[in-house]
């Protein structure tokens, strides 16, 4: 039983239970992965040069909560990377939303999560030019995730860091060395200031007590193309996968995950409605960016990360060691094919 499958098989009961909650973006999500690869997006004709057969396949919907379109973002996400590689150690830092603010953020969502974002990016921002070692700017990617393992609403931001730093006053290239980034507890003070703050100028601070100790985490994720190769599949994994699906029997759905740090299999079971809101509920708002750029890794930084790479004698792996798959092969002859042309389908309108 497959992810689209499942949610085809509860969507009524979905509805009826959760509609009331539903947004336009969530309805949105919800049209997109059941009609993915079907007549409403219409279909592509592909041509082998090697046979001469023709082969007709449903288009994708392209929705970023999609299970079935994440390969591509991944793809993507890895190819731009791996051109702003660097010889230095990659490290992570994780900020997370307090469970207090977590009704507040889904009330809220595009204020909190910018909000998120920007105290997140800021704060590592300015330990890097108050850092004994950096004294200079550093380069962070930055993406917004909603869910936890289990796929409970749980807002936090990880942020990939090189450490490395520019120092524009003197013109030097600095480097963080002994396998340590900055204080986590110290990250975690100016953060939970950050966030009150912001929260109170857009007037969404509540009026409840807030716990004084906020979580963050910093940890070393190697260095090189093997951690961004690592890193791509966390960040662009989507809220489940096809192969976590253990079972369904017309009620429940069992999935599995992971638990964090034994890494332990463990699995969750939900009746069919819920389980779709646990996959419908991490929708992000129309046009909200969750993985950015800052720093020399920003795309208008590209001069400026260009000389550093010169400078440290980067020399940048080809495109073909990322293994990147062929679009569609032919099954007679194993040839690549050839889109030819698309063809528009007569489609029903609504969220079906």
């Amino acid at each position: 039983m497959s992810i689209v499958e499942s949610v085809l098989r509860y969507r009524t009961d979905f509805l009826k239970r959760y509609g009331s909650r539903l947004s336009d973006e969530h309805r949105h999500a919800l049209s997109a992965i059941t009609r993915c690869r079907t007549e409403h997006y219409g279909q592509l004709s592909w041509h082998c040069g090697g046979c001469d057969q023709t082969r007709h396949l449903y288009r994708s919907c392209g929705h970023r909560g999609c299970p079935r379109c994440q390969t591509q973002d991944n793809e993507q996400w890895l190819s731009r990377q791996q051109e702003k590689l660097l010889p230095v150690e990659y490290f992570m830092v994780t900020f997370t939303l307090p469970a207090e603010l977590r009704d507040i953020a889904w009330k809220h969502q595009k204020t909190v999560y910018e909000l998120l974002l920007s105290s997140a990016v800021t704060t590592c921002r300015d330990f890097a030019v108050n850092d004994k070692q950096l004294k200079g700017e550093i380069g962070l990617s930055a993406v917004l995730h909603t869910q936890t393992r289990r796929l409970d609403y749980h807002p936090h931001v990880h942020l990939i860091i090189p450490a490395g730093a520019i120092d524009q006053k003197r013109r030097r290239w600095r480097v963080k060395s002994g396998g340590f980034l900055f204080s986590h507890k110290a990250l975690a003070k100016v953060y939970r200031a950050r966030m009150l703050k912001g929260l109170s100028v857009s007037g969404l601070l509540p009026t409840r007590k807030l716990p004084k100790s906020w979580v963050v985490d910093c940890r070393s994720v190697g260095s090189g193309l093997p951690a961004l190769q690592y890193l791509s599949k966390y960040l662009y994994r989507g809220v489940i996968a096809e192969k976590q699906i253990v079972s369904d029997d017309g009620q429940r759905v069992t999935f599995s995950y992971r638990e964090g740090g034994s890494g332990k299999r463990l699995t969750r079971t939900v009746d069919g409605p819920h389980f779709i809101w646990l996959l419908i509920q991490h929708t992000l708002p129309k046009g909200f960016r969750r993985v950015r750029d800052y720093g020399f890794l920003h795309g208008n930084a590209k001069r400026k990360r260009l000389l550093v790479q010169w400078c440290l004698k980067v020399t940048i792996p080809v495109h073909k060691a990322l293994n990147k798959k062929p679009g569609v092969m032919c099954r007679s002859c194993g040839t690549s094919m050839v889109c030819r042309g698309f063809t528009a389908l007569p489609i029903r309108f609504g969220y079906g």
